[in-house]
Parts: C-alpha cells; structure tokens; sequence
C-alpha cells in the first residue's frame, strides 16, 4: 500500500489553523481515500491527558525544558497511536502542529536548550518529518486579538506576553527560511476564504494535485 501524506500547519496564537485545517481537509477528501485531521499536543487519549497539563494554569506553570519533555511524551503517544498507523494506510494527515511548534515555542521563544531538542527528535520522531508544513503568519497583535475572542479557556501561551510572541513568530518565520523544501509561508490576514485558497494552491503546486 503507497504510504499518506503529511501535512502540519505551524503559527503563533490566533492565526487560524484550525479554521484553515477545516478547509484543507475539505478541499483534499476528493483526492484521498481518508484525510485524518489531528492536532498537538494532544490527538491521542494519552496526548490529550498531557495536553490539558500544559495548556491550562498560568504562564510560569512549567519550565521550557520541563514544557518540552511533555511535549515529546505526548508527540510519541500521538505518532505510535494515530500518525504512524495513519499513513501506513495511505492516509493524508493534517496535524495542527507539529515538531517546528516545540523549536519555536519552547526553543526559541522559551530558552530551552536546542541540543536537547535536537536529540529528542532524533529519538522520538525516528525520521518522521511532514511532507509539507504550511506556516501561518500573522501580525502579533491581531493573532493575540484572535486567540482571545476565543475564550476557550486554553490560554496559557496566550498570556506568555508579547516580547514571547513576537521571538515565536520570528521563530517560525526562520524555520521556513532554513527548510523551503519542505515549510511554505502562508499570509494569514484577509478573508478565510483568501487564506484557504493560499493553502490549496500551496497543496496542489507540493503534491501536483
């Protein structure tokens, strides 16, 4: 069987992943015989435990290093349990977030050291890397307005302050500089419906849909 795809969508708070990944799959089920939509930390029933560990309670609740090893307990969990077994079946899989979300936020942003990064990818992700990572940019202020008309009550990165958001952003901008191959940038202002037809017309040039 020809193994799925992979595709992860990356982005500071509020710049509509969720939304977009809605869409994205929408527009894939025509090409695919199952689209798995997913997210991190959490997609698993185990990962979901850790993530209502790190994603409540206040912005000093963890260390980045201690962030980062939760991250990775709940990402293996996630990859043994859903992403793995998704595409050996031929699946696309549409992750919101993914390994860039723990360089970013607890890397850069967060000052966790990157050699230890480093080497629980190397140990926990065994090679897996996305076929494609589209990275949703926003403007600092209107993604934080975003996130917190939400009111979902997950708002601990949210309320890491500014100088926190704007290294994130930063962060993931050079990320997708450092890997054109693999990250495209989307601009995430605009209309849903705009933003959408970035993201399929991104999809469609990676895959020659």
């Amino acid at each position: 069987m020809t193994r799925g795809n992979f595709i992860t969508l990356e982005g500071g708070e509020g710049t509509g992943k969720s939304t977009q990944i809605a869409r994205l799959a929408e527009f894939l089920r025509p090409f695919a015989s199952e689209v798995v939509v997913t997210r991190e930390p959490g997609g698993s029933p185990g990962a979901e435990a850790i993530r209502a560990l790190l994603v409540n309670g206040p912005a000093e609740k963890w260390s980045a290093q201690t962030e980062t090893l939760l991250m990775y307990a709940a990402r293996r969990d996630h990859i043994e349990r859903v992403i793995e077994p998704s595409l050996a079946r031929g699946a696309w899989v549409i992750c919101d977030r993914f390994a860039d979300s723990t360089r970013a936020y607890q890397g850069v942003a967060g000052g966790a050291d990157p050699a230890m990064i480093r080497a629980l990818e190397d140990h926990v992700l065994a090679g897996l890397s996305p076929n494609l990572t589209l990275v949703l940019d926003l403007p600092v202020d209107a993604g934080l307005a975003r996130a917190q008309s939400r009111g979902e009550g997950e708002g601990r990165f949210e309320s890491k302050g500014r100088a926190f958001h704007e290294a994130l952003r930063q962060a993931f901008l050079d990320i997708a500089a450092r890997e054109p191959e693999r990250c495209h940038v989307i601009d995430a202002q605009g209309p849903i419906g705009d933003v959408a037809a970035r993201i399929a017309d991104a999809v469609k040039a990676r895959f020659s849909l």
